[in-house]
Formats: C-alpha cells, structure tokens, sequence
C-alpha cells in the first residue's frame, strides 16, 4: 500500500534532488504532495543544477521550472507518513520559516521516516532533529550537522546512511542508494 509523502521545496532547491526523488516515488506507487511556503498548488518554482566539474566545491547552472501540486498553506504534517528534504539552496532559507520547522519536528516527534540529501541537512540542523544521529550531507553542510550535535556520516558521494527512521545522502550521485535505502525504511516492496 503506498504512502502519503510530504516533500519541501523552494526556489532554486536542486533540480535533479527534487525531481528523481519524485517520480521515483510516484513510479513505486506513493503519492507525493511538493510544497514550498507561500505558493500554491500549480505555481512551478526555479531548480538549480549543480556539477562536480573539478572545481573545489559544485557549479550551479539554471534547472527546470517544476509544478508544486500541492500548496503549503493547507499542508497538514500530521497526515503524511513520511518526509523528503531535497538539497540545493532552498534549505538555506526554508529553516527560517517556524512552519517548515515545526513541520519537520513532526516527523521527528511521530519517529516517520524522513530522507535528506546534500544541504537538506541544513534544514535538519536547524529543526534541532540531529543530536545523536548520524546523518551525511554535502561535506561544506558538515559544520552544521556537528554543531546540531549530530554524528556527520563521512561517505562516498554514491552513498548513504541510514539512521533509524532518518536516511541521509551527500549529493545527488547517491540517489540509487539513498532511494532504495529510504523505500526500505518506507517498507516499499519492490516485486519482479
């Protein structure tokens, strides 16, 4: 049976973080409600590319417009079963609305699974979610997850880690890993 799933979005989150994660999950047979606060279902916000060129931290480039089909305003944490924090630059602000972090204290509260890639682990940080946890996230985020008094999970960036009820990723590389991680804290089967 498939699960309500609340994912939390904003301007120039990153593109493919929000967008695989999505369909993956829809493709699985979830229903996933995209909100970001202060838009309505049907309003698109800009995505972010971000690269690994050789350069000492990511590129950035322009990503898609992608449609929120659901709006925020009416989103009610208590009636999903689960949470998805994409990364991306949205975190960075997203952890200044009390709406977004009660919402993600919800899950935290209620022990729902909950999956954070790359700079999503700022939003978990700023929750007061992470102490004794173990959590990964894109290595400049690392400061964050430790002084949240969080483990920070040192991994490849084609891995995650999962602590509980929470499944963490450095980037966008791991999104095999970190789906499959998350469907199995979801309890997703998965048959040929």
């Amino acid at each position: 049976m498939g699960k309500k799933i609340l994912m939390l979005v904003g301007d120039f989150g990153e593109d493919y973080e929000i967008m695989v994660p999505f369909q993956a999950l829809l493709a699985v047979g979830h229903t996933v409600h995209a909100a970001c606060p202060d838009k309505n279902a049907g309003d698109a916000i800009a995505t972010a590319i971000h690269d690994f060129e050789g350069q000492q931290t990511y590129s950035e480039k322009r990503g898609h417009n992608f449609t929120l089909n659901a709006s925020f305003a009416e989103i009610r944490a208590e009636n999903y079963d689960a949470l998805v924090i994409p990364g991306g630059r949205a975190p960075e602000y997203l952890r200044l609305n009390p709406a977004v972090i009660a919402a993600v204290r919800h899950f935290f509260d209620a022990g729902k699974p909950v999956a954070a890639i790359c700079h999503g682990a700022q939003l978990l940080a700023a929750a007061r979610v992470l102490e004794g946890r173990t959590c990964s996230a894109y290595p400049a985020c690392r400061a964050e997850v430790e002084l949240a008094h969080g483990k920070y999970a040192e991994i490849a960036i084609d891995a995650a880690v999962t602590d509980g009820n929470l499944v963490t990723a450095p980037a966008w590389p791991a999104h095999p890993a970190w789906i499959a991680q998350f469907l199995a804290v979801l309890g997703t089967r998965i048959e040929a």
